[in-house]
């Protein structure tokens, strides 16, 4: 039976959803679940900066990675979901928070206009310790933890640390949290969904509300993190098996030092070992030569 409903955490599909300007009751929902807003501090409105962008051929990576926001106080949203570890992340997403943050303005002057930045990325690797799924960070004293500088926040949710079943779900971050992890999986909208913007997201996510187009580039945009993923096993692979050769030579260098200290000679050496004569030679004369 084909599935009815696409995995979110395809570069298309997260776009679709998130980056929807018509339906932005999905967005807001989503970042007051995630961030707590509460009373006032709830988001209203929001103006979708970045709509999503479909690739135009298959195997090319969709054009952007993350949805951003910006509701009626001026308040910036980046959502970003990563499915693949990569090197240096940290850095760059303080980086880029940072750069957004600094460019609302042009002069100096003007930093009381300045509006805070929340960065939330939606994560498919583990990248903090513990068993926590979703974490919040930051900018607080180290001996009083004094939270004075509020503009820069950034929340995380694990995906594999998340394990909920449907029925066990209660909060609104966690039938948020499944949806993203679980929704390819489900047959239909589960009865405990009850928040509007949710309930949207489990429509746009069902494959019957897509146009041809749309599944082609869904398909393409699978294609390309498959053969990103078969790069990266096969560079491990490779860096696994240089690494047992690089292992093995260096045993047999280690060997050979050793029957050399205990007055060997390169014939005995190269029986012991298993290399020739002529290698044996070589890594003594090397011996010879540091050890003068």
């Amino acid at each position: 039976m084909a599935k009815q409903f696409v995995d979110v955490t395809n570069d298309v599909a997260f776009r679709k959803i998130f980056g929807n300007e018509n339906k932005t009751l999905i967005i807001i929902s989503f970042l007051n679940a995630v961030l707590k807003f509460e009373g006032d501090r709830r988001i209203k409105e929001v103006t979708i900066v970045n709509p999503y962008q479909l690739p135009r051929i298959a195997g090319e990576k969709a054009s952007i990675v993350d949805v951003r926001a910006v509701d009626m106080r001026g308040r910036q949203f980046i959502v970003e979901m990563q499915v693949a570890s990569k090197e240096g992340f940290g850095k760059r997403v303080q980086y880029y928070t940072c750069r957004d943050y600094s460019l609302q303005i042009d002069r100096g002057e003007q930093y009381p206009q300045l509006k805070p930045t929340h960065f939330v990325g939606i994560l498919d690797f583990n990248f903090f310790k513990g068993e926590h799924y979703l974490s919040h960070h930051i900018i607080a004293e180290k001996e009083t933890q004094e939270h004075k500088l509020k503009d820069i926040q950034f929340s995380f949710i694990e995906l594999k640390k998340f394990d909920k079943k449907v029925d066990e779900l209660e909060t609104l971050v966690e039938k948020w949290i499944f949806f993203i992890k679980n929704v390819e999986e489900e047959d239909e909208i589960p009865a405990n969904i009850d928040d509007e913007g949710l309930r949207e997201a489990y429509k746009d996510a069902n494959k019957h509300s897509w146009t041809k187009e749309e599944i082609k580039n869904y398909d393409n945009a699978s294609m390309a993190e498959q053969d990103a993923r078969g790069r990266v096993a096969l560079a491990e692979k490779e860096a696994k098996k240089k690494g047992k050769v690089e292992g093995k030579v260096e045993e047999k260098e280690e060997a050979v030092e050793r029957g050399w200290r205990e007055g060997f000679s390169p014939e005995i050496i190269s029986k012991i070992t298993g290399l020739s004569i002529e290698e044996v030679k070589k890594i003594i004369e090397q011996l010879e030569q540091e050890n003068k």
